[in-house]
């Protein structure tokens, strides 16, 4: 149980921009959606295996808290957390997280959101998918690349994306202002026919996550970063924006 929640709480609530997260489980799966407070980012993702314990539809609000109650030293070894649940019009729904450190001398009781409302909150949440013209698996070096490039050109809040030859290219600022480019990716199969710009800070806190990344962009204008962590495969989509 702590090996998931501190696998969502890693995947979601330290980017900086995901405030809560919304599961649907069943015995088959568990499915974890959110999106960010202004739209530039729609997470869609799935565990490896089903999480017995969240059969059900709620919400995960205040992910901050459920962070806290996870770092706490009382809880670090041998702790006991739990789902606690109710009876709903005849159904038993999970109700929130119970924590008690090894004596069971300090407990904390952390609430879900229930289904009526996380619903309403996420309801515009579904990606309807696209058709992904560039696919590929960015290295550390050229994430690392794109680090000092977003550093030297701290002033944008967005970047531009290209397909030149094979290669395609990142780049910052334009003919106007101090400007900045280079390859991010070079043999890739795929073209893209528009230049397109995306949120620095939102792909980089993704890029930024443990686990082996793979990225797909649309020439329709979006961005989909798959992070796989070993417990569950996460999908962040981001739409283009305007400069």
């Amino acid at each position: 149980m702590k090996d998931i929640l501190q696998d969502l709480v890693a995947h979601t609530h330290s980017l900086g921009f995901i405030p809560l997260v919304k599961i649907s489980s069943t015995e088959e799966a568990t499915e974890i959606e959110a999106m960010a407070e202004d739209r530039s980012v729609i997470v869609n993702a799935k565990t490896k295996t089903p999480v017995d314990e969240f059969t059900g539809v709620f919400g995960m609000p205040n992910l901050n808290k459920l962070d806290i109650h996870l770092k706490c030293p009382e809880y670090k070894e041998h702790a006991k957390i739990s789902v606690t649940k109710a009876q709903r019009n005849g159904e038993e729904i999970p109700t929130g997280l119970h924590f008690e450190n090894k004596d069971g001398d300090f407990e904390n009781d952390y609430r879900f959101m229930n289904t009526e409302i996380i619903n309403e909150k996420l309801k515009s949440v579904k990606f309807k998918g696209a058709k992904w013209d560039i696919e590929f698996e960015p290295s550390v070096a050229s994430i690392q690349r794109l680090k000092f490039q977003a550093n030297a050109h701290s002033e944008e809040s967005v970047f531009q994306v290209k397909s030149e030859d094979d290669n395609l290219v990142f780049s910052f600022g334009d003919a106007s202002t101090h400007a900045g480019e280079f390859v991010f990716e070079s043999g890739v199969t795929g073209k893209l026919k528009q230049t397109w710009s995306w949120p620095v800070v939102q792909v980089m806190s993704i890029l930024n996550l443990s686990g082996n990344i793979t990225m797909k962009i649309a020439d329709v204008g979006a961005m989909m970063i798959t992070v796989d962590s070993g417990v569950a495969e996460y999908n962040y989509i981001l739409p283009a924006q305007s400069k």
